[in-house]
């Protein structure tokens, strides 16, 4: 069966595919006053005097249409639709490509503003609303999905995105060794040469004098004398006798020849 785009009734490709993303069998449509405030829609307006805006009861459908584009991509779009119930022809068509086709009201969670767009770029504001909370609820999530695809929150650009097929596959690198490979491996610390030594800390005095090493090489001054050394050495220095201090003590005599004429 030949696919139709339904914004303009023109034949899609034979590989063209299309899917119904949400579908609802009964939806109000409205007949809303210009917006007069910034704030929003207020579905309130639409429904008094006993529902007198109302104009239409119809099928709301959103359909993705994929139309496949050289270079291994496709070009994808997402129309609202809002048809006859009994046979299916199309009331109003809204191409979903911004967030502000679709507006929900300020006073209830089933009503919505609708931007379409006719025959010729004529554009008109139709209110919608839906017979249950959760229809509305399943209407927005679709439309929730419906933007992560198209990624139409950062740019909202007409006429669908393209989107790739197949994503590519990184190619995988051969780390293997081929024959008569070899791999070299270099140690740390191996054919280094060898670093002068530092003269010893120990041999050093204050301010970085050098202070003579003690016979052996030892690097270690001797210990103090003890006190009973200190003490024995005191008493052997008192009984050596004192040295003579005058020339008699010496055995010299100062008689006749004591000086030399």
């Amino acid at each position: 069966m030949e696919s139709i785009d339904p914004t303009t009734g023109r034949p899609l490709p034979n590989d063209a595919i299309q899917r119904i993303l949400f579908i609802a069998p009964a939806v109000h449509v409205y007949n809303i006053p210009p917006l007069t405030s910034t704030k929003g829609y207020v579905a309130a307006s639409w429904t008094a005097d006993n529902n007198k805006r109302q104009i239409f009861t119809a099928r709301i459908r959103i359909l993705e249409t994929a139309v496949p584009a050289p270079n291994n991509e496709e070009t994808v779009k997402t129309d609202i639709l809002l048809e006859d119930p009994s046979n299916g022809q199309l009331f109003a068509a809204a191409p979903y490509t911004t967030p502000g086709v679709i507006e929900q009201v300020l006073d209830s969670s089933r009503f919505f503003a609708i931007r379409v767009q006719g025959e010729g770029g004529r554009k008109a504001v139709l209110g919608i609303g839906f017979e249950e909370r959760s229809e509305a609820f399943d209407f927005s999530v679709a439309l929730q999905e419906v933007r992560k695809t198209l990624g139409i929150e950062d740019n909202g650009k007409a006429g669908g995105k393209k989107v790739q097929k197949q994503e590519k596959i990184p190619e995988k690198k051969d780390f293997s060794l081929k024959e008569g490979e070899t791999i070299t491996v270099n140690i740390g610390g191996r054919g280094r040469r060898n670093q002068p030594k530092t003269e010893d800390s120990s041999s050093k005095g204050f301010g970085g004098f050098s202070l003579p090493l003690p016979p052996g090489g030892n690097s270690f001054l001797p210990p103090p004398p003890s006190a009973q050394e200190v003490r024995a050495q005191k008493r052997l220095s008192q009984n050596i006798a004192p040295p003579p201090s005058s020339s008699e003590d010496l055995g010299f005599d100062d008689g006749e020849f004591g000086e030399f004429q």
